[in-house]
Order: C-alpha cells, then sequence, then structure tokens
C-alpha cells in the first residue's frame, strides 16, 4: 500500500492508474477504522480497479463543545488494518495541506434544504464542513465511484445532492450498515459508552425498527410513531436527540402517500452521541 500526504503525489498515482485504463474508487473516512469501514472499502475493490482510502479528521465538521481534540488518531493502526485487505493507496493529508489559506478564509459548499434538520439542528455547521472537505476530496482524488455508509444516512443523501447539483462525475454507492449482534451499529464514537450503557445502547435501533413495523402495519399516524419511540429511548435511560420519519429522498417530513420512507434517530448517551436508520 502506497501512503501520500500530499495532493501532488496522490494526483500523480492516480493519473497513471488511469492512464492503464483502471477505474478508481474512494473511501473517504477519519480514522479510527472498524469493521464498517473496512467493509466499505471491500465494496468498492469490488466496483474498481484501485481503490483510495482517505484518513483526515475534519476539524470544519465539528461545531463547538463537540469531540475534535478527542477524536481517536490511530494512524499506524488504521494503515495496518488497510493493508491486510489489499487497499492499494491511502492518502492522509495534514490540515494545512487541506486548507492552506485556514479554514476561516475557506470556500464553503452547502446543501441548504438538508443541512439544517435532523442532525443539522443539533450540530449546525456541520453538514457544510462534510459537503466542504468532501468535494476538495472529490476534486483531489477524481473517482469514478465513492462509497458512503448508510449508517449516516443524512450525511449520504446531501452528498448524492451535492453531486446532483454541482454535476459532480462520481457515481455515489451506498454501504450498508455493520451492526454489532445485538444491532447497535458500529461507530467510532461506541468507544464513549459507558460498561453500564453498553447493554442498553442497542435501544436506538430497537425504536426505529418498532417505528418501520408498525409503519408496515398501516400506521400512518407519523407524529404519535415519533413520540413514541422518543418515550422508549428516554425509558431506557438515555436522552432523545430526535426520531423522524421522512422522504427518503428529500428528508422531508414523510406524507401518508409516500412509498419510500426512512426513519432516522439520534440520542445521546453520558459520553457519545449515536446516530441510526432504518429504511422501508
Amino acid at each position: 500500500m502506497e501512503i501520500f500526504h500530499h495532493i501532488d503525489s496522490v494526483r500523480k498515482a492516480l493519473d497513471a492508474a488511469r492512464e492503464q485504463g483502471k477505474t478508481v474508487g474512494f473511501v473517504p473516512t477519519m480514522g479510527n477504522l472498524h469493521d464498517a469501514h473496512l467493509a466499505l472499502v471491500k465494496q468498492a475493490q469490488g466496483l474498481c480497479d484501485v481503490v483510495v482510502v482517505s484518513i483526515f479528521v475534519n476539524r470544519l465538521q465539528f461545531g463547538l463543545n463537540e469531540d475534535w481534540d478527542k477524536y481517536p488518531r490511530t494512524l499506524e493502526r488504521d494503515s495496518h488494518k488497510l493493508r491486510d485487505i489489499g487497499c492499494r493507496y491511502l492518502f492522509c493529508p495534514e490540515e494545512n495541506e487541506i486548507y492552506p489559506n485556514g479554514m476561516d478564509e475557506q470556500t464553503r459548499v452547502i446543501v441548504p434544504s438538508m443541512a439544517g434538520v435532523l442532525c443539522g439542528a443539533s450540530r449546525p455547521g456541520h453538514f457544510e464542513g462534510v459537503t466542504t472537505v468532501v468535494s476538495k476530496l472529490f476534486n483531489i482524488v477524481q473517482p469514478d465511484i465513492a462509497i458512503f455508509g448508510v449508517k449516516d444516512y443524512q450525511q449520504l443523501a446531501i452528498i448524492r445532492r451535492m453531486v446532483e447539483d454541482l454535476c459532480i462525475p462520481v457515481r455515489v454507492v451506498a454501504g450498508e450498515i455493520v451492526r454489532e449482534a445485538d444491532g447497535l451499529a458500529m461507530s467510532s464514537r461506541n468507544s464513549f459508552i459507558t460498561d453500564q450503557e453498553r447493554p442498553r445502547a442497542s435501544q436506538l435501533n430497537r425504536s426505529l425498527n418498532w417505528a418501520k413495523q408498525q409503519i408496515l402495519e398501516g400506521e400512518r399516524d407519523f407524529l404519535r410513531l415519533e413520540d413514541e419511540a422518543r418515550e422508549q429511548i428516554r425509558a431506557a435511560g438515555f436522552k432523545p436527540d430526535y426520531v423522524s420519519i421522512c422522504n427518503s429522498k428529500t428528508l422531508e417530513p414523510a406524507a401518508n402517500d409516500d412509498l419510500e420512507i426512512t426513519v432516522l434517530g439520534a440520542m445521546f448517551t453520558q459520553g457519545a452521541r449515536l446516530i441510526d436508520n432504518v429504511s422501508l
């Protein structure tokens, strides 16, 4: 595996691959890799000739009082994991490589219709940071295909809208959620869940699936289902951030005749904010 720290060097390597007629897959990450990340890389390997993984802890998508400083940096361990599954290229730039003019002066990319709801309401500016850095990474790597996990469904929907609106020539492919045996979605932030909370931490997934089942059985009072799902989360000892039943493409509140619906939720443990979703 070749490791690159600079834009020019990774571009040269990818240009050489393209001259040989190879397709390029891309998996952007913030590191601290676990099996769900590796599943995305393997998915990309099945779709493209060469795969680039990026590791960059993007300060721009962290808000005030969030955990940028304590976000785990595990580059050596991550590198070994990527080598073990045959990853070809790793791009891990420093902040001044991605933001050479500083973040205050950085041109921003915003998807206004989707960025301020759900997780965006709790984390102002978060998705602006995501779309800005992803657009830069797309311009650097110029992949044919990019893989994003379904676990952050709002992020996936926003990236798809950005690509559509800005005519970016990349196919965005969804990678399914990888879960623990009890249903908890794998996440880098799961390490912040206390031992006392861990047996109950899958409540978010259980409540979302409960709402999904109610809808499949014909219930269309979505507001009542959202309220009840939040109460289930509170009863398990956690603070719900939101539970929302949405149109899968637009993320607007679902209408009674919508055929594609996603139930999204977020809750707080003592040390982590967990997100999850289920679609029908």
